[in-house]
């Protein structure tokens, strides 16, 4: 039993960015995109003051240095890619607006490594230039997922590969990275080194890089693992993996130079605000949106079960009549709109809670005054419900999907929505609904204006109302609970 090791012609160490914020990164990106999408475009040094008071507010940061508060704004910004540059202003990118709109991580990660690349410039030009220089020419995500399509060429999902093999066999290796060389190759390289008993360099700094791309696969719901060692094809995903593998897009812009093997600084600086503007460009044709109930389900029958909640009916007293009518209404509405539609999918889940908690409570005769409000209405709320007294509920539902659970202490209310909860009071509440392949969180805040004249929660006035809180503090957790007939 030896070590393997990349023969020396054809070793070249890759790299990329590696955010501060790792062991955290659903948490603050989901926050910066929401406060990166609220600065808007500004002057550069208004912008970056905006944006790093912005990062001196996320939990832990308030006594950072500017230095690290500065340097978690350029990560998220050249590995992300979520903010763009012109030549006198610096203006949200639309990535950081899709998650803060769509509130869905797990699509985040998707568009993320359908568009990352090396060269980028996500890392320094010096840096871009190295890898220019070495003639490399990579989609790390890309690669990846035709090798395990091919492992896994006659059947089954039972083949997958650690970070070490990653690592050595795919990111390092030039023959990969800058010759294109075949998966069948690669494949059989690794196969030989199984065989051979071979062992792998796996100090943390070595595999680091590889490591990363294969966490933010995992993230995006590409590839699957049991033991947080070897990491399969998630075959769930067919649909999203044949996209990465028959993609072709590529920014071009360094071509040139990685043919000639050669540029200089000014070269690379002067594709910079391209790299931005590609990676925030319009994806025509690709819908990486998360099919939010077959992510959250954990099975067919729980899969079955939440389509039914989210199409509840009011009691029967003729059992085959409520049957038919809400088998009818479950085809009727799981075909109406769109399973991808994270807004329509909370909002459904929570209709559903709302129709059995009412049941569970004795008052079925009820369920028929609990009703989602449409969006064009603007009432400041999304599901009109009730009491088991009979009294107004007023809901306003914010649903946010991820892989792992996220923590949470923010609520933002348009204007509308807090002018709502400012005249219905305590009969105003808040569902916070944080949905994980692990998890399906709900948390209830009632009141929140009150609360805030209560010193209860904090408050800051941005186009609505930033709401933050300790939810020890205040607000309750619930079950959700799946609406059965």
């Amino acid at each position: 039993m030896g070590e393997y090791t990349i023969p020396e012609q054809y070793y070249f160490r890759i790299h990329h960015v590696r955010p501060r914020f790792k062991g955290d990164i659903e948490n603050v990106l989901i926050y910066m995109a929401e406060e990166i999408s609220a600065v808007g475009e500004r002057p550069v040094d208004e912008f970056v003051q905006a944006v790093n008071q912005a990062i001196y507010r996320y939990p832990g940061n308030a006594h950072r240095e500017l230095k690290t508060i500065n340097n978690w704004r350029t990560e998220i910004s050249s590995l992300f890619g979520f903010i763009e540059h012109t030549e006198l202003t610096d203006k949200p990118g639309r990535r950081a607006i899709e998650l803060a709109e769509h509130q869905d991580l797990v699509e985040c990660f998707k568009t993320f490594l359908y568009n990352f690349q090396y060269p980028g410039a996500h890392i320094k030009p010096k840096n871009v230039l190295e890898q220019i220089e070495a003639g490399v020419h990579f989609k790390p995500a890309q690669y990846i997922l035709r090798l395990l399509r091919y492992a896994n060429r006659d059947g089954g999902n039972t083949v997958g590969i650690t970070k070490f093999e990653a690592c050595h066999c795919i990111f390092n290796d030039l023959r990969v990275t800058r010759d294109n060389e075949g998966v069948e190759a690669t494949w059989q390289r690794i196969l030989m080194n199984r065989k051979n008993n071979l062992e792998y360099d796996q100090t943390g700094d070595v595999i680091r890089y590889a490591g990363d791309i294969i966490d933010y696969m995992e993230i995006a719901n590409l590839l699957k693992t049991y033991d947080s060692r070897t990491y399969y094809l998630n075959t769930l995903e067919e649909e999203a993996i044949i996209k990465f593998c028959e993609s072709t897009e590529w920014y071009g812009k360094y071509d040139h130079m990685i043919e000639q093997k050669s540029g200089t600084l000014d070269e690379v600086k002067s594709c910079v605000n391209g790299w931005f503007e590609y990676v925030n460009r319009d994806i025509q044709n690709t819908d990486f949106a998360t099919d939010i109930l077959a992510y959250i389900a954990s099975d067919d029958v729980e899969l079955k079960l939440l389509k039914e909640s989210i199409s509840p009916v009011a009691e029967s007293e003729d059992l085959i009549q409520r049957e038919n009518i809400l088998q009818k209404r479950i085809d009727a509405d799981y075909d109406s709109f769109s399973t991808k539609d994270i807004g329509d999918i909370g909002e459904s889940l929570v209709h559903g809670h709302e129709c059995m908690r009412i049941k569970l409570g004795g008052r079925s005769d009820l369920i028929h005054l609990i009703k989602r409000i449409p969006t064009q209405y603007a009432v400041g709320y999304d599901i009109s419900s009730v009491e088991l007294d009979e009294r107004k509920r007023y809901i306003e539902v914010k649903t946010t999907i991820s892989s792992k659970p996220l923590h949470f202490n923010r609520v933002h209310l348009t204007k509308n929505e807090w002018n709502t909860a400012s005249s219905t009071h305590d009969r105003y509440f808040v569902y916070r609904l944080l949905l994980s392949k692990t998890e399906k969180k709900l948390f209830l805040l009632q009141d929140p204006v009150g609360l805030y004249k209560n010193d209860k929660i904090n408050m800051i006035p941005s186009d609505g109302a930033d709401i933050t809180f300790d939810p020890k503090a205040v607000g309750h957790f619930e079950e959700l609970l799946t609406w059965a007939n």
